[in-house]
């Protein structure tokens, strides 16, 4: 039982001790690309957010659930269809804040054409509805990933993160972009 117990205590210390705010690292490989996506758990209650393509058919990598930090439910298979840009970000890093504008004009000069999601984590639910009120994010969902599922999910072990999807749920970028800078061309490339 304590063998257990111990487990998600690991990983947690983990996930934080790899974490490095404004790290220019690539997890995945030199050019940040990945040719694997994440492995599915079984999707739980499912929710309609209306932001994908109706009768998409729902790759593995956007079968989970979670809340936005404002308290609403969230499905990410309601983004199947369309290429996504999830943003990993905590609430106390410069540069998450650094790339919030670039991110918040993607999401608009891309709305309807591809889903831009923020996924907070490293800290409480407060102080993520603060980064995005302070940032004038709050034209995009944000997840609320205290306890880092979404992030464990996607193998993300830092934030200012950016893990981008084409509409078949294939990773086609992930890595850091400082500033946001590069986004917009690599969004471009996988709505084209």
């Amino acid at each position: 039982m304590r063998a257990r117990n111990l487990l998600p205590a690991a990983l947690a210390a983990a996930l934080l001790t790899l974490t490095g705010c404004g790290s220019d690292e690539v997890a995945a490989s030199a050019d940040g690309t990945r040719a694997s996506t994440p492995k599915a758990s079984s999707p739980a209650d499912l929710r309609d957010s209306g932001s994908g393509s109706p009768g998409a058919e729902v790759p593995e990598a956007l079968h989970f659930t979670a809340t936005t930090v404002d308290g609403k439910p969230f499905d990410a298979k309601d983004l199947a269809g369309k290429p996504t840009v999830l943003w990993f970000w905590a609430p106390w890093c410069p540069t998450c804040k650094g790339q919030a504008a670039e991110t918040a004009e993607v999401a608009a000069d891309y709305e309807g054409k591809a889903n831009v999601v923020g996924v907070a984590g490293l800290d409480k639910n407060s102080a993520m509805r603060d980064f995005v009120a302070d940032t004038g994010t709050a034209s995009f969902p944000h997840l609320s990933d205290e306890k880092g599922e979404v992030w464990k999910r996607f193998e993300v072990t830092q934030q200012s993160h950016y893990v981008i999807l084409d509409k078949n749920g294939e990773t086609v970028y992930e890595g850091v972009l400082p500033g946001g800078e590069g986004l917009a061309d690599k969004v471009a490339a996988v709505t084209g």
